[in-house]
């Protein structure tokens, strides 16, 4: 389901992205009107991020905290009861519903069901040249390190299980990865 733009599996995660963008529209709506009454400021949240063969995308997600969060306290490290997180920002994380905004980034192409997740660009200037290959493949909705302890697993670490399934692709081990994340996600876990 991850590959190169238009490559292994693209045409896989159009076809499942946009019943799951119609289907989920509705509670989008509902989830914008929330963060919106919660906190002041866009219900979206835009960043740029680093995608297949190095190249910058926008990325979309619901926002969690504050307006500003990025110029505030830790910048981009968010920590475990981080003040900058809204009240309905912490419902969102905790069920992952951030990320549905980005289901119309896999229809637009820049993003994939599986994959490692897209990084800023300060991250990828971190990259060895081994790392760097970590590009080789579109980013995902979800990927084998976020089932696997996401951010509590250390960030070398998380670059390795990326690379290993880079290295490794195939569409069996992505449907596990989807069934995995649909498991966490309802567990609450990571």
């Amino acid at each position: 389901v991850h590959g190169a733009p238009y490559g292994k599996g693209c045409i896989l995660d159009v076809l499942a992205a946009v019943p799951l963008l119609v289907v989920t529209a509705p509670d989008m709506a509902v989830l914008a009107m929330v963060i919106r009454r919660d906190s002041p400021g866009p219900a979206l949240f835009r960043q740029e991020r680093i995608g297949y063969a190095g190249r910058p995308f926008t990325v979309l997600k619901f926002r969690s905290m504050v307006v500003g969060a990025q110029s505030m306290g830790a910048g981009l490290a968010v920590a475990e009861g981080d003040e900058r997180i809204t009240r309905a920002g912490r419902v969102l994380r905790r069920l992952s519903l951030d990320e549905l905004p980005q289901l119309l980034n896999i229809v637009r192409g820049d993003m994939s069901l599986v994959g490692p997740r897209p990084t800023v660009a300060s991250q990828v200037e971190r990259y060895d040249a081994e790392q760097r290959r970590r590009l080789l493949a579109r980013p995902g909705l979800t990927g084998l390190a976020q089932i696997s302890g996401r951010t509590s697993i250390p960030w070398a670490e998380r670059i390795a299980i990326d690379l290993d399934c880079v290295y490794r692709w195939c569409m069996r081990r992505d449907l596990a990865i989807l069934a995995r994340t649909v498991a966490v996600v309802l567990r609450r876990e990571g």
